[in-house]
């Protein structure tokens, strides 16, 4: 396991820092971390991993070893090595509160601080901004197609890592997950773990029902796996089981990891209702994402829960966010890029969302120090290197606000199909104008480019 991430940074953030030493570049940067473009399949993205951002930089420190190990690269002077024993986060940090829907070329997070420090973060902050972004904003989905029932993760096996796991239950979480199987997770942020068992188990002994048997008198509450053989007649030698406990039968449910899950939950709850075991769940597992519980829950599937794994877990169909950190304005002045399909919007900025008969109805990208109705939605959540009130919000007080907030949005855009013509976004007169002028100081972009309008 990594303990220390002050090298968790692109080569080249590193020799900018030694050229701004050189150069005595020390003024103040104002970077914009935003989408250029949310993924074909997406109508919003839930803003995620803030916490994680705030934590590295109040802790950003170079130790010897790191130091040491720079040195032996023969890239960079004694002096600026020596410099970095005493760099710390000293800026401030404006962002987006975990757990709200954003759009393309919103800001989520900006950045202001000596220019050195801001550069250098931009690896890990792009890192765990982007991943966590991508796994809540994937996570909404399921929760929105599963209606109401539960949903558990078990996507850490085949997470793409440690990290990306464990970071994922805390998006999960955040985005209405209510129970995860990563038993880290589960310790590190506080989360419902869950589980019963695996196929080995039911395999390593000799009979079915005596595996039932011996596993419900360590776990009398458990969560039995009737399809390593065949299902239904799986659920009916829990019906045996039960029979055979009578008052002391407490299994909770049982799950189905294979094959036609409406018709095997349909015949599952037949047994186990006809058996007067109505209280008996039914939880569904195996290759899920949002579409195929949707299709379940549509086509009448007795399903009560559902155990989603490797296609939430690295989301599978958009696994990845056109996500940009972009400085903005330098020793006070607006700074911008004209590249074909990457120009950026100069300046601090602040988005102003609109709401109307109850329903989040649009957004407003302005500059820092403009009025415009609607609520502003980037909130201060560290000064001087130290978390406010803001950045120190626990997981429940996010994922609370990311079921208030996606409630809010048009039911067009909690829709799994892609929503026309979409969300509206718009650029302030004022941002346009500045945005206008300073194109002009410029020059000519290498070809022609998108407004961000």
């Amino acid at each position: 396991m990594i303990e220390s991430v002050e090298l968790f940074t692109d080569l080249y953030q590193l020799t900018m820092l030694q050229a701004y030493f050189r150069e005595r570049m020390e003024s103040t940067a104002v970077f914009d971390l935003f989408v250029r473009r949310l993924p074909r399949r997406r109508n919003f993205l839930l803003a995620c991993g803030l916490g994680d951002v705030l934590e590295y930089l109040e802790s950003l420190r170079f130790t010897s070893t790191s130091i040491d190990y720079l040195r032996s690269l023969d890239l960079f002077d004694d002096d600026f090595l020596e410099s970095l024993r005493e760099l710390r986060f000293t800026g401030r940090v404006r962002a987006v509160p975990e757990g709200t829907p954003v759009f393309a070329n919103e800001p989520i997070l900006e950045v202001i601080a000596p220019i050195a420090e801001a550069q250098l973060v931009e690896t890990f902050i792009l890192n765990q901004v982007t991943f966590q972004t991508v796994a809540a904003s994937k996570a909404c989905r399921v929760v929105q197609a599963a209606r109401g029932r539960k949903v558990i993760d078990f996507g850490a096996r085949r997470c793409h890592g440690i990290d990306a796991a464990l970071k994922a239950a805390r998006a999960f979480h955040i985005a209405g997950v209510d129970a995860t199987s990563n038993v880290l997770a589960g310790t590190t942020y506080g989360l419902e773990v869950a589980g019963t068992m695996a196929h080995s188990y039911i395999e390593a002994h000799e009979d079915e029902l005596e595996a039932f048997r011996a596993f419900a008198s360590v776990f009398p509450g458990t969560v039995l796996l009737v399809d390593t053989f065949d299902t239904v007649a799986g659920v009916e030698k829990v019906v045996e089981l039960a029979r055979e406990l009578g008052d002391g039968f407490r299994v909770s449910g049982v799950r189905l990891d294979s094959g036609d899950l409406v018709s095997l939950s349909e015949k599952s709850r037949e047994v186990l209702d006809a058996a007067g075991l109505e209280g008996v769940q039914i939880v569904a597992s195996g290759g899920l994402d949002e579409y195929s519980v949707e299709r379940l829950i549509d086509s009448g599937a007795r399903i009560d829960a559902f155990g989603v794994g490797t296609r939430m877990g690295v989301s599978r169909d958009a696994p990845s966010l056109d996500s940009v950190y972009k400085l903005v304005e330098y020793d006070g002045r607006g700074r911008m890029k004209l590249s074909h399909d990457k120009t950026t919007l100069p300046g601090r900025k602040q988005v102003f969302r609109t709401v109307s008969d109850g329903r989040i109805a649009g957004d407003t990208i302005g500059l820092a120090d403009e009025q415009h109705e609607g609520e502003p939605l980037l909130v201060d959540v560290m000064v001087d290197g130290k978390r406010t009130a803001a950045g120190n919000e626990s997981l429940e007080a996010a994922r609370a606000r990311a079921r208030r907030q996606v409630e809010r949005l048009p039911e067009a855009l909690r829709a799994l199909d892609t929503s026309a013509p979409g969300y509206p976004v718009e650029i302030s007169d004022r941002l346009r104008s500045e945005r206008d002028r300073l194109k002009g100081t410029l020059g000519p972009a290498s070809g022609p480019s998108p407004s961000r309008d």
